[in-house]
């Protein structure tokens, strides 16, 4: 897929995340419009799946694990554009009874959701245990999470990292949405993760580092990650994003981290964002 489509992709969702949270006066847009360049390339060219015949244990698939799973919006925009549910079923964000609650859940059965995740810290070890489920069944494909920056002041992640590298669980590739902002204000503010790259690279990992928001980066990177599997070390990316990517007003900032426009502020987003693939 070249450059243009995803830029629509994107730009579509970021219109979608809008939308639903505005409708409900509730969410998480600051983060979801920061990553909605990511998963559109993840999901509309790299992951191998197979959205219309969704099951639980993914076998012969590429997996996914949202591990900040309040940027719900953004997932499930991504996955009701690639074809796992219908684009109209976005409008029940955060509905009573919606298969699309605020945190992504799993007694709801929405496809593509295979882990509950709203308490931080945890993807990371779900990916590793699929990952090495994998590798027991001689299952080739691979396993992708993705995580917050701020969710790295949780001490699971760093167990995780310890047992990935220590158990050599190289089928895994994990992604740091890293916009240095969390919703109490910028990390440095809050707590300060010093040198990324140099603290994954001393936990045994395999560092890689890529633009967020440019399609080029994302691909090269993503490529050189995925050549770097099988080769006895856990891959992570640290991935630099602004939160509120697309909007003007909500970039810069922390205050969007989980808060809903009001109807003046919708439209001055939504102008600032092509409809694409149609508005669901």
């Amino acid at each position: 897929m070249d450059n243009n489509k995803l830029v629509e992709i994107a730009s579509q969702v970021r219109r979608d995340v809008l939308r639903m949270v505005h409708a409900v006066n509730s969410g998480h847009p600051g983060g979801s419009l920061g990553c909605a360049d990511f998963l559109s390339f993840l999901y509309f060219e790299k992951l191998r799946i197979n959205a219309e015949n969704f099951t639980m244990d993914g076998k012969e698939e590429d997996l996914f694990f949202l591990s900040n799973g309040h940027i719900s919006p953004v997932w499930y925009s991504v996955l009701a554009r690639a074809g796992y549910f219908p684009v109209s079923e976005l409008a029940t964000f955060r509905r009573l009874s919606s298969r699309l609650q605020g945190h992504p859940s799993t007694d709801k059965k929405l496809p593509g959701i295979r882990m509950a995740s709203g308490s931080l810290g945890q993807g990371l070890s779900v990916g590793i245990g699929a990952a090495i489920s994998k590798k027991l069944n001689h299952d080739t494909n691979l396993v992708f999470t993705l995580h917050g920056d701020g969710e790295l002041q949780e001490g699971q992640i760093w167990e995780a990292a310890m047992y990935a590298s220590a158990n050599k669980v190289d089928n895994i590739i994990a992604t740091i949405d890293f916009n240095g902002r969390q919703i109490d204000g910028d990390l440095d503010d809050v707590l300060p993760l010093g040198n990324l790259s140099e603290k994954w690279k001393a936990f045994g990992w395999e560092v890689l580092e890529m633009d967020g928001h440019n399609f080029n980066s994302i691909r090269s990177v993503m490529d050189s990650a995925i050549s770097l599997t099988g080769k006895g070390k856990p891959i992570v990316i640290i991935m630099k994003t602004e939160m509120g990517q697309g909007v003007d007003f909500m970039m810069g900032t922390h205050k969007w981290h989980g808060s809903a426009p009001n109807d003046q502020q919708l439209e001055a987003a939504l102008e600032q964002l092509a409809e694409t693939l149609g508005d669901y």
